[in-house]
């Protein structure tokens, strides 16, 4: 396979997952702010569940399979200090992926330990680490 290919797949596979990581915190928004029961509550565990799990996480699989490719294929960007911010940042939005996943585990057990407004906040942590990813990857200003 080409490197063009291979990091077309890899920028759709870190739009997908990044997509999710826009929404699911926004859901839990919504549903922090549901009764614990209600049908509401019930279909935010679904939607959340299914985010998570068949979309988000095999996007974020599929991200780290095509960028360890890229990086195979040009391994002298491991060097390079845009690319290594880069990678520090993806790793954060991984773990940022994995705290999601436990506040998503939570709300399904009706237990609701953050506010919205917090949700809201937890919100804004992938926006600002996908500016960082794209200014390091596009500009290469370091």
């Amino acid at each position: 396979m080409s490197y063009e290919i291979i990091k077309s797949l890899h920028i759709l596979s870190v739009i997908s997952w990044m997509v999710g990581l826009l929404y699911l915190p926004r859901l839990f928004v919504y549903h922090s702010q549901s009764q614990i029961g209600s049908v509401q509550a019930e279909t935010f565990k679904v939607m959340e569940r299914r985010l998570l799990k068949a979309i988000m996480t095999p996007a974020m699989i599929a991200s780290f399979i095509f960028g360890l490719w890229l990086i195979a294929l040009n391994h002298g960007l491991v060097y390079e200090v845009w690319f290594q911010i880069k990678f520090v940042a993806v790793f954060l939005m991984a773990g940022v992926h994995g705290k999601f996943s436990k506040m998503r585990r939570l709300l399904e057990n009706d237990d609701k330990p953050l506010s919205s407004k917090a949700y809201r906040i937890w919100n804004e942590i992938p926006t600002v680490l996908v500016i960082i990813i794209v200014v390091m990857a596009v500009a290469k200003p370091l």
